[in-house]
């Protein structure tokens, strides 16, 4: 988890996403690639055609060139290596596009809507077309404690697996770790076995067991999470692949929507 991607944009998630990114490359003597980016907006077909797509665009590029500069003259006084790059294009494809070499890509849950599309459907599109894990990050939030306590969402699944083997150098530093699951006796991967992956990295985790059949796994988790005074959840993801039967699946839109602790998402491909 060396080569760690970060959005550079001036929506309200950027200080929660700076401040974690920090956080993390500190933590594991990582290297932070910014991409400052002025984003198309999704809808810019619509006002070409009444003749002010350019005026948009030329007003986010003018709004995004400053807050670019004031983002990099903070981070060279930081203690943590990096490189820049400002481009323009449209957020999920280009953000794609410079994920090819990178180990994680730090990004936001979703926000006050102003930011189109929506940070979660972005957050789906890379899951699915990277590979790579997502550090989705609340604004609200201002620091991830890599040091405290994490939990894990596990339903035994491949996107699960993926999770867990993914988050292995910031759980490894955590000073407590919680693997939660459903259990409907018939899991791909059973709790004990992700136990002992664990326990062979010197992690002794605590189980936590949530009765098969409740209805929204993802308000249980996430009342999980806040509750227990959580610092990171680990959980597999399955993107934009709906029709995917994992329990923890289903519940990455609400978690991405409306949890209020960082979330370290994987889907595997």
């Amino acid at each position: 988890m060396k080569n760690i991607l970060l959005l550079i944009h001036g929506d309200e998630g950027q200080e929660a996403r700076y401040q974690s990114a920090l956080d993390v490359a500190r933590a594991v003597g990582g290297h932070l690639t910014c991409l400052d980016l002025t984003i198309i907006p999704e809808v810019m077909g619509d006002y070409v055609a009444m003749g002010v797509g350019g005026l948009l665009l030329a007003e986010e590029q003018e709004s995004e060139t400053l807050h670019g500069v004031r983002m990099r003259a903070r981070l060279e006084r930081e203690d943590v290596p990096f490189d820049w790059t400002e481009t323009t294009g449209f957020l999920s494809q280009t953000i794609e596009a410079r994920a090819r070499m990178t180990d994680l890509i730090v990004l936001s849950t979703d926000e006050d809507g102003k930011l189109l599309p929506r940070m979660r459907d972005v957050i789906g599109d890379l899951l699915v077309h990277t590979g790579k894990p997502v550090l989705a990050v609340p604004p609200a939030s201002r620091k991830l404690d890599v040091r405290g306590r994490a939990i894990v969402a596990w339903d035994g699944s491949p996107d699960a697996e993926a999770a867990l083997t993914a988050a292995m150098p910031l759980l490894s530093l955590a000073r407590c770790v919680t693997l939660y699951y459903a259990d409907d006796k018939s899991m791909d991967t059973p709790i004990e076995d992700a136990a002992r992956y664990l326990s062979r990295h010197g992690i002794e985790p605590v189980i936590k067991r949530e009765p098969i059949g409740i209805d929204r796994v993802d308000v249980a988790l996430r009342c999980e999470a806040e509750m227990g005074h959580y610092d990171l959840v680990v959980m597999g993801a399955y993107g934009h692949a709906r029709t995917m039967e994992t329990i923890f699946g289903g519940a990455t839109q609400g978690m991405l929507k409306r949890c209020r602790v960082p979330l370290l998402l994987v889907h595997h491909r």
